[in-house]
């Protein structure tokens, strides 16, 4: 039996995630991400999504295509267990798999033909920009909906673990970048409450400062006092590299 397998992108995802750093680590868990997934020849044709349009939700199947395939690790640390318990990758979704394949659950906003592109608007994204599609199907609440099903570690959802504060300087940027990307401010306060901070510091209350980006925004942010403050948000240009992403200065 042929056990070799060569597959095509489909797509490519454009994200409002322009980094790993800050990204939910669950689909769905920032309701405001938003994303396109531009189809790609000869995968754009009309007839093959006839009937998307009824379904509110999809499986996006894609590769982690910013994790080098050859650094697989058996066993992982998943940020629900606080970063420091192992677990089998296979009891994970980390994307440091034998093969770097993840799946997202979405919500299909709307398909749109723009400037000959067939597009999929995209929102509760977890993916990052550029990401490369491998299929889509779906979601069916018949049988991809389980109530009574056991989620081992993590069977609840996150809850929230901090309050989100903005400087004068935050609260006015992101006010000015709502003219260019609306819901800027919701998306910021979205990913900010799941602390995306590495699970070591999330005990710690200072004024260590921390950067994420989020399209083309640089988000300089810290935590005091238990609540994380949004200090800055400032435009970068492209090709800039203003701060390395989630590293404390």
């Amino acid at each position: 039996m042929d056990t070799n397998f060569t597959f095509h992108p489909i797509g490519i995802i454009h994200s409002c995630f322009s980094e790993k750093f800050g990204i939910p680590r669950q689909p769905g868990l920032a309701p405001a991400a938003r994303a396109t997934l531009e189809m790609l020849p000869p995968y754009d044709r009309d007839e093959a999504f006839r009937g998307l349009s009824d379904f509110s939700h999809l499986w996006i199947v894609f590769v982690f295509h910013a994790i080098d395939g050859n650094q697989w690790q058996p066993t992982v640390r998943p940020p629900r267990l606080g970063g420091n318990t192992r677990i089998g990758v296979f009891a994970s979704r980390s994307g440091f798999r034998p093969n770097p394949i993840g799946m997202s659950c979405v919500t299909l906003k709307g398909i749109r033909r723009e400037r000959g592109k067939m597009l999929l608007d995209l929102s509760g994204i977890d993916l990052l920009d550029r990401t490369p599609v491998l299929d889509i199907k779906p979601y069916l609440p018949y049988a991809d909906s389980i109530p009574d099903a056991n989620g081992g570690y993590a069977n609840e959802p996150p809850r929230p673990s901090v309050s989100i504060e903005f400087s004068i300087r935050g609260q006015n940027a992101c006010t000015e970048a709502e003219s260019t990307y609306p819901g800027f401010t919701e998306l910021v306060i979205q990913v900010l409450c799941a602390d995306p901070r590495p699970a070591y510091l999330e005990n710690r209350s200072d004024r260590t400062a921390f950067g994420l980006r989020l399209y083309d925004r640089n988000i300089r942010w810290s935590v005091h006092e238990g609540a994380i403050v949004v200090d800055s948000i400032d435009k970068v240009s492209a090709g800039s590299d203003t701060h390395r992403a989630g590293q404390p200065s």
